[in-house]
């Protein structure tokens, strides 16, 4: 079928248009206004009135100092100071070293360079002076004569994570390293101890020469060690081991307070130029009310070290121009902060842009601290073709994209938005993804009726626009047969109980656990107390046949607990990052749907917008989706937190969401590029080019072509978006990287471009089968249209676009007409299917 001369002139002819995305054709008219794109109605469903407050930028320059308040509590008690200057555009300085600090009473403060050590007991102030500003910063001291006694795990284990002896690459390995373990990253505090001091006596510590033992030998590198030197003599941290050693190496005494939190300062910084760096300062937060200052014991690292490295000194340097989230890590706590690094010579001006609603009103503001301007719009076909894909996964017919490009009303965005959610296809698409992130698929386990059961279960509530909350919280305290309440499939679908757990986490709170189901979670505040706790709430699920042998039936066993594998107790259940709930006669799922689901846990809120977001934006505002830690922080948290409060308020309303989203104009810029945002991939400032995933692409295909597919359990013509089964499925579907569903990963969906899916498309039969089945170039030839009109047909089929005069120039004159009329225009057909354009959302 495929003539070499055309395909060689169609494709240097289409494959070039992604990059051309931002031209319009000249048909096309001017893009609506997007100020003015949302109906009265929606306008007011999106009012400013509750976004959350932005602090106006003073007008003058002024002077930060961190922590803002100071609280010694002993004689060993300090606090480090970071002093900060914050310029009109919101651009920093860091002033610590050359700012000079005045206590008020010098007989209650001393001061060593920014160090703010205790001479007294009482209630005072710290003047600070820096380049001309001054700020006071109150200062309280108690017991000021207090030396408290040292302890194992607040001080001692400390030393152990700030100089990397208990991470995964050393001693906290699972086996440890050189004959000695330690548990990762601390989470066994006691069996450490036994460790260190039981295990061996009389090799690792010497409680006679402290100085000289193993122990400390090795870390300051006088005998042969493997670490390498990771602290010298003389270091806050050797006198702490040493100081511990001469006094006997004392475990705790009882119980002893611990670290509730961690804060980060200063809040954010904006560095202008290579050569600029910022002063870190942690502080530790304990369960008895009193604080510390953590810098030295602290584990810092960055996001982005293209953009901001950081010292162990808590010094982070700008690089390149970008953005970095600077972390710290102390005990099972990690907390960041925002640098932002802008060049030294960027000469910025933001111009004035509409914002249709909340959405746009927060990615400008961080647009603006990025020195990044957005795209334009984009037109009117590019927008018809995005948002049909996006919202029914369908491409528009040529009718609808002349229609709607002619279409001279400033309304007709918001128009479409509305008369795509109401179609059918809409709740298909996301019918299909909640059937990923639900694992439904048919198993050993599973049969394939469940499996269609659960399904349907999972339409009728999307389809009858059941509030996501509610369904949620069926979904999870289901009860009955697997047959009789489909539901109740969840339970069947996974029956590990830590799995589940891990699953639930995944998918309604986008936190991975996994990590901590061995150990404290490295870059995030989940222990492993709060994952058997979690998982405790699936202890009593109860299982039993039933009346059909394919049938399962579940129900609350009313016993079983989840013990914790180091100290083998029953773990009582506890909501993750939430209180412990009295359980009393209920059954625990029951219990946890509620708190779930419910707008006092707003990371369920939170997770789900950033799905939907991510799902019409290409990327996550969290990205994965499913991955939410504190060591991935939001690209723009407070947008994050608003779409997430707007859902809730929206009474988990999934389709309103959908519109703020669509409405923007954030959604609706065009994917050509700036010069300030060409290299900006997270925060939004153009349109991403994203590959149409494989049920929607095949679906586009057969629509195109005027083709039907038949899938198992499906009839005739069927879309491949309706497929219930994750085992269903073909070699078109399994090459461009549909689901299996075998996990809840977001990952399972593979939208990466290969070459397998390219010569899968050239050389398969997917495009050449379907182009002679359907026949859509003989029906256009037999309505007597010159071969210009077809031609332009396929372009606004495929590309919902006319093409331009050197496309259409260059096309027909590949042809040559006579008997080889037909085959020379499917080989056109064929190449404009095949190109970058068609295969591409954009």
């Amino acid at each position: 079928m495929i003539r070499f001369a055309s395909f060689i002139a169609a494709i240097f002819l289409v494959s070039t248009p992604i990059a051309r995305c931002q031209e319009p054709p000249e048909f096309e008219s001017t893009p609506a206004p997007i100020e003015n794109a949302a109906p009265a109605e929606i306008v007011d469903s999106v009012s400013t009135d509750t976004l959350p407050t932005i602090d106006p930028v003073p007008p003058t320059p002024r002077l930060a100092v961190f922590p803002s308040t100071i609280t010694l509590s002993s004689a060993v008690d300090r606090q480090t100071l970071v002093v900060q200057r914050i310029e009109p555009d919101g651009t920093t300085t860091d002033l610590t070293a050359t700012a000079v600090f005045t206590p008020a009473d010098t007989g209650l403060v001393s001061i060593s360079g920014a160090i703010v050590a205790p001479a007294g007991s009482g209630t005072t102030s710290l003047r600070v002076d820096a380049s001309g500003l001054s700020a006071e910063v109150p200062v309280t001291i108690t017991q000021h004569d207090l030396v408290p006694p040292i302890s194992f795990r607040n001080d001692i284990m400390p030393v152990f994570s700030r100089a990397g002896c208990n991470a995964g690459s050393c001693h906290g390995a699972a086996r440890g390293k050189d004959g000695f373990r330690l548990s990762l990253y601390g989470f066994d505090p006691a069996g450490d101890y036994h460790r260190l001091t039981r295990e061996m006596p009389g090799r690792r510590i010497n409680l006679a020469l402290p100085q000289d033992c193993l122990l400390v030998n090795k870390a300051t590198g006088s005998v042969p060690h493997t670490g390498g030197t990771l602290f010298p003599k003389g270091s806050p941290l050797y006198d702490a081991m040493v100081e511990w050693l001469a006094k006997g190496a004392p475990d705790d005494n009882g119980p002893v307070p611990s670290v509730a939190k961690i804060e980060v300062f200063p809040s954010s910084a904006v560095l202008v130029g290579g050569d600029a760096t910022q002063q870190l300062t942690v502080r530790a937060i304990y369960s008895d009310g009193t604080d510390r200052d953590v810098t030295g014991l602290s584990y810092f690292l960055t996001s982005n070290d293209n953009s901001v490295t950081v010292e162990q000194s808590g010094i982070a340097r700008a690089k390149n121009r970008g953005e970095a989230f600077v972390m710290a890590r102390f005990d099972t706590h990690t907390e960041g902060v925002p640098v932002i690094v802008l060049p030294a010579d960027d000469q910025f001006a933001w111009p004035e842009l509409p914002e249709s609603n909340y959405i746009d009103t927060l990615v400008h503001a961080k647009l603006k601290n990025l020195h990044i301007v957005p795209s334009d719009v984009c037109s009117d076909a590019e927008f018809i073709r995005r948002v049909s894909l996006d919202i029914c996964g369908v491409a528009p017919t040529p009718d609808e994209v002349k229609a709607f490009v002619v279409d001279a009303s400033t309304e007709k965005r918001a128009t479409l938005i509305d008369q795509l959610l109401e179609r059918r296809e809409f709740v298909d698409l996301w019918v299909m993804k909640w059937s990923e992130l639900l694992q439904i698929r048919s198993t050993d386990i599973v049969s394939y009726k469940a499996t269609l059961l659960y399904y349907n279960w999972l339409q009728r509530q999307i389809q009858g626009n059941v509030p996501v909350d509610a369904m949620i919280r069926e979904l999870l305290s289901s009860a009955g047969g697997t047959f009789t309440n489909p539901a109740s499939n969840f339970y069947e679908a996974e029956r590990d109980r830590l799995k589940q757990s891990e699953n639930v986490a995944q998918v309604f709170l986008g936190a991975r656990i996994q990590c901590a189901q061995c150990h404290n979670h490295p870059f995030d505040r989940w222990t492993m107390n709060d994952y058997y706790q979690f998982a405790a709430f699936f202890a009593q699920v109860g299982r039993k046949a039933g009346s059909d042998p394919r049938e399962q039936v579940i129900f609350n066993a009313g016993g079983g607990e989840t013990a914790h594998p180091v100290s083998g107790q029953a773990m009582p259940p506890k909501f993750l990052g939430g209180e412990q709930p009295d359980l009393q006669g209920r059954d625990r799922r029951v219990v946890l749907a509620e708190w779930l689901a419910s707008r006092d846990n707003p990371m369920f809120a939170r997770n789900l917008a950033n799905i939907v977001w991510a799902h019409f934006l290409g990327r996550g505002i969290v990205h994965e989706v499913d991955d939410v830690r504190v060591s991935n922080p939001p690209s723009n948290e407070p947008l994050l937190d608003e779409l997430g409060r707007r859902f809730a308020d929206y009474g988990f309303d999934f389709k309103r969401l959908v519109r703020d989203i669509c409405n923007s104009r954030t959604y609706q810029l065009a994917t050509g590029t700036n010069e300030t945002n060409a290299g900006d991939g997270t925060n939004f400032s153009h349109a991403q080019l994203r590959r149409i995933r494989a049920e929607i692409l095949l679906d586009v295909i057969s629509q195109i072509t005027e083709t039907e597919n038949k899938f198992r359990g499906l009839p005739l013509g069927a879309r491949a978006v309706e497929i219930a089964d994750g085992n269903t499925t073909d070699y078109f579907l399994t090459t461009f990287g549909r689901a299996s569903r075998q996990t809840v990963c977001s990952c399972e969906v593979r939208m990466e471009p290969n070459l397998s899916q390219a010569l899968h498309l050239i050389n398969g039969d997917a495009v050449h089968q379907k182009i002679q089945a359907g026949n859509v170039v003989g029906q256009l030839i037999d309505a007597s249209l010159d071969d210009r009109a077809i031609i332009t047909e396929y372009y606004f089929r495929c590309l919902a676009r006319e093409p331009s005069v050197e496309e259409l120039d260059g096309l027909v004159a590949t042809l040559t007409g006579g008997d080889q009329r037909k085959a020379e225009l499917e080989d056109i057909f064929w190449s404009v299917l095949n190109s970058r354009e068609f295969v591409f959302n954009h």
